[in-house]
């Protein structure tokens, strides 16, 4: 993948010098000739095209941003109460990802989503101990956000990759 990054890039400057323009508007339409380029030269590579890789790890921060929305607007919801009326617990999130990274990453999504926290990773690594601010709301979204977590995980590390 870093070698199609960069034989984009060297296209790019390629075509930015065939244009005689240095200017950035050249460089990002030889970039997206590159692109095209490559594109028609897939079949030379041992890999998939870095494209997809860049445009699943976007839609992984999409999705990432959609599901802090999500749970920050819950936490306000508990905050804003006259009366505060939340139980806190411990819950466990059994998981179906493999090795560190995706494990890691997994609980840093889950950890970043406000009003949870991953206190502790199993030692197989299939399991994960989730402290949630209010555990009957909490719950249901973190294992819902986990579900989505775990798909766009493993799009972006074993596609492409």
């Amino acid at each position: 993948m870093p070698f199609q990054i960069l034989i984009n890039i060297f296209i790019a400057f390629l075509w930015m010098f065939f244009q005689d323009e240095w200017r950035f508007l050249s460089f990002l339409s030889g970039y997206i000739v590159g692109i095209l380029i490559l594109f028609f030269m897939r079949r030379f590579f041992n890999k998939p095209l870095y494209v997809f890789f860049v445009w699943a790890a976007i839609k992984l921060l999409y999705v990432f941003s959609y599901e802090l929305l999500g749970s920050a607007i819950l936490v306000i919801r508990q905050v804003l109460r006259p009366k505060i009326n939340i139980t806190p617990g411990i819950f466990r999130i059994d998981t179906d990802l493999e090795g560190d990274v995706e494990i890691t990453l997994l609980s840093l999504l889950i950890c970043l989503t406000p009003g949870s926290v991953v206190m502790e990773v199993t030692p197989n690594g299939k399991s994960l101990y989730v402290h949630a601010m209010d555990v009957p709301e909490s719950k249901e979204s973190v294992l819902k956000s986990q579900l989505i977590f775990e798909r766009a995980i493993k799009d972006v590390t074993r596609k492409y990759v």
